[in-house]
């Protein structure tokens, strides 16, 4: 892989990571459309690297809170305050896309990652998410989530793992629905995000040095540091601007990428 499309490929992964249009459609469909060869293993690695360091960079403040809340929270069993029971809600919203994943990985990686069923997917979850933006009540923050709450949006990550869906979309949606502002659902995906994206480059590490293969330092450097920019000004400019846009920009975006691949591949 050249460095122009290893630039392309970072900057699309850390753009499309945190952005309710599925990070992994556009992974996939990226060496489909250019006939590029497939980036491997080792720069999955590194993407994923990179957009964990952009999405903890920038909830540093608020991810050391929430963990030394949960940490004392184990210690003196104390979960009533705000951070406590925003931290054992991350926790359990982040138990079905965990499980799933490791149960699924096979029939994800073999079966869903047709480009029908991501258009049908970036098609159908993009409406989902339109009509929970246009009558959610928008009245609750993040600090009103409860443990009925994580269990239904943690379900609802799950079904990210169909490549179209969109993680925080989707988590996003549902937080919508729940009656949460537009800031305070995209607040709790992001957070969300951490132990997800942990867990997919601590497994992905792990078939690296399974596999014994050869990295090219430079490349992997190259690949978390763009993306780590990339999903840095990504996270920044959404949350900026989600107010003033809402969530009509990137429901279009996901229709009309639907029906161009259903022109395309039917």
């Amino acid at each position: 892989m050249d460095l122009i499309q290893l630039i392309i490929l970072s900057l699309i992964q850390g753009i499309t990571e945190f952005l309710p249009i599925s990070s992994s459609a556009h992974l996939i469909l990226l060496p489909l459309l250019t006939e590029w060869q497939d980036q491997g293993l080792a720069i999955d690695v590194a993407a994923h690297l990179g957009s964990l360091f952009a999405v903890v960079f920038y909830f540093r403040k608020d991810i050391s809170r929430i963990l030394f809340a949960g940490v004392n929270s184990i210690i003196n069993k104390e979960i009533s305050k705000p951070d406590s029971k925003l931290f054992w809600c991350l926790v359990i919203a982040s138990i079905p896309v965990l499980a799933s994943g490791f149960l699924l990985r096979d029939i994800v990686s073999t079966y869903l990652r047709d480009p029908l069923i991501i258009a049908a997917a970036s098609i159908g979850f993009g409406l989902l998410l339109w009509y929970a933006d246009a009558t959610g009540k928008r009245i609750r923050q993040v600090n009103s989530i409860n443990m009925r709450d994580a269990i239904m949006i943690g379900l609802a990550q799950a079904l990210a793992l169909v490549p179209g869906t969109s993680r925080s979309g989707i988590t996003m949606t549902v937080a919508l629905m729940l009656g949460l502002d537009r800031k305070s659902a995209a607040r709790f995906s992001f957070l969300m995000a951490v132990p997800v994206i942990l867990a997919a480059a601590g497994y992905e590490s792990l078939k690296l040095v399974q596999m014994d293969a050869a990295v090219d330092i430079n490349n992997f450097f190259i690949t978390a540091l763009l993306s780590a920019i990339s999903a840095f000004v990504s996270i920044h400019f959404f949350l900026k601007f989600l107010d003033k846009i809402g969530m009509l920009p990137f429901v279009i975006y996901r229709v009309v990428l639907g029906v161009i691949l259903i022109l395309i591949f039917i």
